[in-house]
């Protein structure tokens, strides 16, 4: 069984994959299918591994490998082959985690680092807007540092 995601330990590795759309329900229903039956293969394979996932805002998938696991090269290729398979079915960008990925009201956005620009410059989103780092790297850092206001994060430096 995968265990919630919220159990894992604070240094738990985090890897954040973005969609460049959101997902409506049934795929997520799908998504959550595919993705559980890829842990449990990925244990399998790989004995003293113990994962979980989430799905953030129908538009992130986040998987957590617990610290106390050694994650080799060919773990981490296993993984990233499962995504960009993902990508391929449900027809989305997954892997660039560059791009910008804030809210606007309600609604989470997803936009290449250029059109980000010409948002700031529009004033359409400012430095307390809130955006996604997707390069955290730890369980801790993704709940204490995800989901913060844009002046505090890489994207900080475009207000200047």
């Amino acid at each position: 069984m995968i265990p919630d995601y919220n159990n894992m330990s604070e240094d738990s590795k985090v890897w954040v994959f973005p969609s460049q759309k959101k997902f409506y329900t049934n795929e997520i229903e799908n998504i959550e299918r595919k993705i559980s039956a890829f842990i449990l293969s990925w244990e399998e394979q790989n004995k003293q591994l113990k994962a979980a996932f989430t799905i953030k805002h129908n538009r992130f998938i986040v998987v957590f490998v617990d610290s106390e696991t050694t994650i080799s090269s060919e773990t981490t290729n296993q993984l990233i082959s499962f995504i960009i398979e993902l990508q391929t079915e449900f027809e989305t960008e997954m892997m660039d985690k560059i791009n910008a990925c804030f809210k606007q009201g309600e609604y989470v956005q997803y936009k290449d680092l250029k059109d980000f620009k010409q948002l700031i410059k529009n004033k359409a989103v400012n430095k307390n807007t809130i955006v996604f780092d997707n390069l955290v790297s730890t369980k801790q850092e993704f709940d204490e540092y995800w989901e913060i206001p844009a002046s505090e994060s890489w994207y900080g430096n475009m207000f200047k």
